[in-house]
């Protein structure tokens, strides 16, 4: 078999691992609220740019009917072949075709790119995919420096490739300083800094992002300020040990034998440029790493970071990983025999964890036969719990008639559970975020005093008495309706309590982070804001 045949076979196989992972799993909490961007569909959005919403809709055109995740998550699997047919493709122009074909194997076995990012509705799927198709459209460019007539043609792709990363996620702005470093790693490319070919893609990329910053004019800077935000330090001194846990993390999202095989190759490059033996393309990609992980870590030592955010500062590692995994093929018959096992290992491995998950997210094995008292934090500590049982809730609700009355609207006080329970609902009711700090998306989604004189449905989910102290100043009267258990192999996964809230005297202030001054309100609200505050 040829590595071509050989890569598409293995982009196939993955594909369809993919569609039966994504066809079997509820949604999760980020997409089901991302799921939502199709009904609100906008320049941007408080948390992400457009890129997602666009790709959510393609999958809705396959199934109109609000409420399946399958059809949404098609979309960001068949993205996920691309990215990995890109990641072969310029491994392969850097150091041979075996080396692709590794590479689109290291990727396509990464913990999260594939298990996440490959299958679900997040923005790190297509930013994926414009990072990785802007680094190919670059690396085309630098090889069309002999050539005047097509010199300045690749640029412009460049620059499409860029505006669209930024369209899918705030990272892709850090991909002008990776490529101008790479620019200036590589002594025969740094004559481009002298032409106009890549101050032509800076436009056209700046071109492309415009509506985003137009959105975010118009919105007061609410999402870049939202972002931003999020890497303000949470403390006056650093902390090595934040910085720690988040490698850790990273660590356990790629898998530790994956990061590691990364991180190697990472020291083996910088020890191979230090002693002036690393190659052109080993310079190329060695230079890549510098802006993400060096910003990810200096934020990191100050607040801690979702793993996956710093994930794209690793990429540029798989295809020196993947070099080197092929020169150890081609070394020694005995030395093939030991990496073709490790890659079964790790393969398998994946597709184990894969299985565990979805009979964990069907039947909740791991929480049986425990006592009651720990049950809870069972269900707490277990990822597939907030993806199970939402349908349960939209159909108890339906059973109790509280979706008839046409001037009553449902709310929480969590954007991830309004974000389920809209999904769950379609439009059958309006469903609002009314949090003290963090209303997201559902901030800019209609208008606070819209609202005044309707009867809100207040859904509450794990006991939390405190949500229905602090409602009380913004509705008349607020009555009990009863509670139910939402049950996945006899443990009960979600308690949802409800709660009738009696015309609403005076406009919610649900604007997304910040809504409240800090400190301000009652007990409750204070209680509330400083939940909220470390939610996302």
């Amino acid at each position: 078999m040829t590595t071509r045949r050989a890569l598409w076979g293995l982009i196939a196989v993955a594909a369809l691992v993919r569609l039966f992972w994504a066809g079997l799993l509820g949604a999760g909490n980020d997409e089901a609220y991302h799921a939502l961007y199709t009904q609100h569909f906008d320049w941007s959005f408080y948390d992400h740019p457009p890129m997602m919403a666009v790709l959510a809709a393609l999958g809705r055109l396959m199934e109109p009917h609000f409420g399946a995740i399958f059809p949404l998550r098609v979309v960001f699997v068949l993205l996920f072949a691309g990215s990995t047919f890109l990641m072969a493709r310029l491994t392969e122009r850097s150091f041979g075709p075996r080396a692709g074909w590794l590479a689109a194997f290291l990727l396509s076995i990464a913990g999260y790119y594939p298990v996440a990012a490959g299958s679900f509705v997040l923005p790190d799927g297509p930013l994926l995919f414009f990072w990785l198709l802007t680094l190919e459209r670059f690396q085309a460019a630098l090889q069309s420096l002999g050539s005047r007539r097509g010199a300045i043609r690749p640029w412009v792709g460049v620059g499409l490739a860029w505006g669209c990363a930024m369209l899918s996620k705030y990272h892709g702005v850090m991909l002008p300083g990776v490529l101008g470093l790479t620019l200036i790693a590589l002594p025969h490319a740094r004559v481009w800094l002298r032409r106009p070919g890549p101050y032509l893609a800076l436009v056209i990329g700046m071109v492309v992002f415009s509506p985003v910053i137009g959105w975010n004019a118009a919105h007061g800077w609410a999402s870049l300020g939202f972002q931003a935000g999020r890497a303000v330090p949470g403390s006056m001194l650093p902390r090595p040990d934040r910085l720690l846990l988040g490698m850790a993390a990273q660590a356990a999202y790629l898998t530790p034998w994956i990061w590691l095989a990364l991180v190697v190759a990472l020291v083996a490059g910088i020890r191979a440029w230090k002693q002036n033996t690393a190659g052109q393309w080993d310079r190329f990609w060695l230079a890549q790493p510098l802006i993400p992980l060096g910003l990810f870590s200096v934020v990191g030592l100050w607040r801690m970071l979702l793993p996956h955010w710093s994930l794209v500062g690793l990429l540029p590692m798989i295809p020196l990983a993947a070099a080197e995994l092929a020169r150890q093929i081609e070394s020694s018959v005995e030395s093939q025999r030991r990496v073709q096992a490790r890659m079964v290992r790790w393969a398998c491995f994946m597709l184990v964890g894969i299985g565990v998950a979805l009979i964990q997210f069907q039947y909740g094995l791991l929480g049986r036969g425990i006592s009651p008292r720990f049950q809870a934090q069972a269900v707490t500590l277990d990822p597939t719990a907030e993806l199970y049982g939402w349908s349960a809730v939209a159909k108890e609700l339906e059973n109790r008639h509280l979706l008839d009355d046409p001037n009553a609207f449902l709310f929480t006080s969590r954007w991830y559970h309004s974000g389920q329970l809209a999904f769950a609902l379609g439009d059958r009711r309006p469903v609002l975020c009314y949090s003290p700090r963090m209303s997201q998306g559902f901030s800019v989604w209609s208008r606070p005093e819209q609202w005044v004189g309707h009867t809100g449905i207040l859904v509450v989910l794990n006991d939390n008495p405190l949500e229905v102290q602090m409602y009380q100043r913004w509705f008349e009267s607020i009555e009990p309706l009863g509670e139910f258990d939402v049950d996945r192999g006899g443990t009960s996964v979600k308690h949802v309590r409800l709660y009738r809230c009696m015309n609403q005297t005076k406009p919610f202030p649900f604007t997304g982070r910040g809504s409240f001054p800090r400190g301000g309100g009652d007990q409750a609200t204070r209680a509330l804001a400083a939940r909220d505050t470390v939610q996302k």
